[in-house]
């Protein structure tokens, strides 16, 4: 199997790209500020999935969680299971910073999306890094055969989280999604996932990986066929094994 390159993580280079995308209007104040300003817009908009369409301060958001680590150890699951040459699914892409740290390391990344000023600014960002990928809009037809599907802090956001899986488990031989748990704190935009029950789903099928993260995290990595009496008991026992160490 060949063996994958470093992730390249370089959060200068996000802001940096950021600032040139958007030249004069670039805000510093509003990238430190980013949830207040974001939490603002969603409540003059009032509508959820208005706002994901036309959001312009959801860069900052994105950039801002792009230039933090905490997606880092999600890739590296992904790169233990699926080898470099892979063609991946990035779901819910968003401004494409997972893809195109997976791209740098030797991946064949296509992303999904609604049409919104995220992906307007991810083609940009492709064209000015010289890759050719593609871009689907999730309003038009997504491929398949995909030997991966990825989506890390996006199910959260969706009103159903069983058919979010499924359109990934249609495209791809192998799902990885991390479930939030929900707390008090929880920002206005995501939704509480019933996670025991989705960390469920992935255990009934072929589980390759299940570990959590920062705290709150479930990364799941499954096959989506439905797997044997037997083996779906060994991965709830995996599963159960991997809760203690966290209690």
């Amino acid at each position: 199997m060949p063996q994958p390159v470093p992730l390249r993580h370089d959060p200068q280079r996000e802001e940096d790209e950021l600032r040139d995308y958007l030249g004069d209007g670039y805000s510093r104040s509003t990238l430190e500020n980013y949830q207040q300003v974001l939490d603002e817009e969603a409540r003059e908009i009032g509508s959820e999935e208005e706002l994901y369409r036309t959001s312009q301060a959801y860069l900052y958001n994105l950039t801002v969680f792009a230039m933090s680590p905490t997606k880092l150890p999600y890739l590296r699951e992904l790169m233990h299971v699926v080898p470099p040459g892979s063609r991946v699914l990035d779901y819910g892409c968003g401004i494409g910073s997972d893809g195109l740290m997976l791209i740098d390391a030797g991946y064949q990344v296509e992303f999904a999306d609604f049409d919104n000023p995220s992906t307007r600014y991810l083609r940009w960002r492709l064209e000015r890094r010289g890759l050719d990928a593609a871009v689907h809009d999730l309003d038009g037809e997504v491929p398949g055969g995909f030997d991966a599907a990825y989506a890390f802090d996006v199910i959260e956001h969706v009103p159903d989280p069983y058919a979010f899986l499924g359109e990934m488990e249609q495209r791809a031989k192998l799902v990885e999604v991390n479930l939030l748990e929900f707390d008090e704190h929880e920002q206005e935009l995501h939704h509480e996932l019933p996670v025991p029950d989705l960390v469920r789903h992935a255990a009934d099928r072929g589980l390759e990986a299940y570990r959590i993260y920062h705290g709150t995290s479930h990364l799941v990595l499954y096959r989506p066929e439905r797997a044997g009496v037997t083996r779906r008991l060994v991965n709830r026992l995996r599963v159960m094994r991997q809760r203690l160490r966290h209690r």
